[in-house]
């Protein structure tokens, strides 16, 4: 069973790291087209700000939830390194706990704003739906429980292959 949880959050964390790398690639192609546009062809395009910008929503919160699982989020190490053991660990299920609110604020209140907001359009894209720019919010809320859910059942997943990117194994070197 703890295997396949682990294989399903690889796919996952495989999904977040995707989807924002996508968002910051189709942005470093909308961004420029937009200033071409208005400055070349004299024709300012609507769509790339709108859409840039949702983009970068997509990679934030889909790439915070990645960071979370590789153990690559934003931590000040300096003062819990030097701290005992003991208190080390103490303080890591205190950050743990308030990840945890965190994510569920997030998840809450994010879903809250995609609901009020669902019936309004963007007036530069006006087939899409204010609340479904927000989407990524609710959505990295609850990814980030899920990967905060792993690490407490199962310890930190920053050493997996899929996150290290490792694939192969590293031969000794000959001395």
């Amino acid at each position: 069973m703890k295997n396949t949880l682990l294989r399903w959050s690889d796919a996952l964390y495989s999904a977040c790291i995707w989807l924002s790398g996508g968002s910051i690639f189709l942005m470093s192609l909308i961004i420029p087209w937009g200033i071409f546009a208005r400055y070349v062809l004299g024709t300012g395009s609507q769509w790339p700000e709108p859409i840039s910008i949702l983009l970068m929503v997509v990679f934030t919160f889909l790439g915070a939830a990645a960071a979370y699982r590789a153990g690559a989020h934003i931590a000040v190490a300096m003062v819990t390194d030097r701290l005992p053991r003991s208190v080390r660990q103490i303080t890591a299920y205190v950050v743990h706990a308030l990840m945890v609110v965190v994510a569920l604020f997030m998840a809450f209140y994010g879903s809250k704003l995609c609901i009020e907001t669902w019936g309004q359009n963007i007036g530069e894209i006006p087939w899409m739906p204010v609340g479904a720019t927000y989407l990524p919010v609710p959505l990295g809320g609850i990814i980030t429980f899920i990967f905060i859910a792993e690490h407490l059942a199962f310890g930190s997943q920053h050493a997996r292959a899929i996150v290290t990117f490792d694939h192969a194994v590293n031969e000794p070197e000959a001395i």
